[in-house]
């Protein structure tokens, strides 16, 4: 009895931080419709036309908002740099690190992601959005992309979302067909990141790769940001080793560091 009672507790848990999620996804999509039309972009997405003021990323000239990320040196968003990496022929991240009163020190592994930061080379000729990554004692990471209204996004997988969204126009997934299939491995990888013990880990690492089956990638033969969560929450896990990963994870992951040089 106490064992079912334990596990209807697991699942009220995990059904609570899964309607979390799609509350904070509802209000990411709102969010960048509002952009999309301050741009003058199609609210149904990319559209292959053949103006050049429309390609790059969908963009027009208009450049995007500036946007502002808090996070704690102990949960280092690198994803960031993974997209840096990955879309560096294609759209730059242009990424401005500063430090909040409440962190004086931001220790090892964020001072080296910062150099490594600084170390990818901005096109200027390419479309820019513009972050302000602070480091600061917060619980959470969260982005601010609004000039005018504080509605902070929370967490590096509703981030990558937003940017996925925004960013070039071979990475943009809401109109795909496996736009779901996308979202669901940035669901597995948003719990990811909140497990406490190692069976909860091994848990979401099957998930994960159940997922991937005899994929290339998550998204099928071509990296998606799917891929770029997947890799990043990896990364931020060190209690996770290649001696936990398949070997199909395996192969994966050293196809996508060929592209995000993580």
């Amino acid at each position: 009895m106490q064992e079912y009672q334990e596990s209807s507790n697991d699942v009220d848990s995990v059904c609570a931080r899964q309607e979390k999620v799609l509350k904070q996804l509802q209000d990411l999509k709102q969010q960048m419709a509002n952009i999309r039309a301050s741009l003058g972009l199609c609210q149904k997405g990319p559209q292959h036309t053949g103006q050049t003021s429309l390609r790059n990323g969908g963009l027009r000239e208009e450049p995007l908002h500036d946007i502002v990320i808090n996070g704690h040196p102990n949960f280092v968003p690198y994803a960031l740099l993974a997209l840096k990496n990955a879309w560096k022929n294609l759209f730059t991240i242009d990424v401005r690190t500063f430090k909040h009163s409440t962190m004086p020190d931001i220790g090892k592994d964020a001072s080296e992601f910062e150099k490594k930061l600084s170390q990818v080379k901005i096109d200027p000729s390419k479309p820019k959005v513009k972050v302000s990554l602070i480091w600061k004692n917060c619980e959470h990471t969260e982005m601010i992309s609004s000039p005018t209204m504080y509605v902070p996004i929370y967490g590096e997988v509703n981030i990558i979302r937003y940017l996925g969204r925004v960013g070039p126009e071979e990475y943009r997934y809401e109109d795909l067909p496996n736009c779901n299939e996308i979202d669901a491995v940035l669901d597995i990888c948003y719990q990811l990141l909140r497990c406490n013990t190692t069976k909860s880990r091994a848990s979401m690492l099957r998930a994960l790769n159940l997922r991937l089956g005899k994929q290339k990638y998550f998204g099928g033969d071509k990296i998606t940001i799917a891929d770029v969560g997947v890799h990043s929450s990896l990364k931020r896990l060190p209690a996770i080793t290649s001696k936990d990963l398949t070997p199909t994870l395996t192969e994966w992951q050293k196809r996508v560091q060929l592209v995000t040089q993580l």
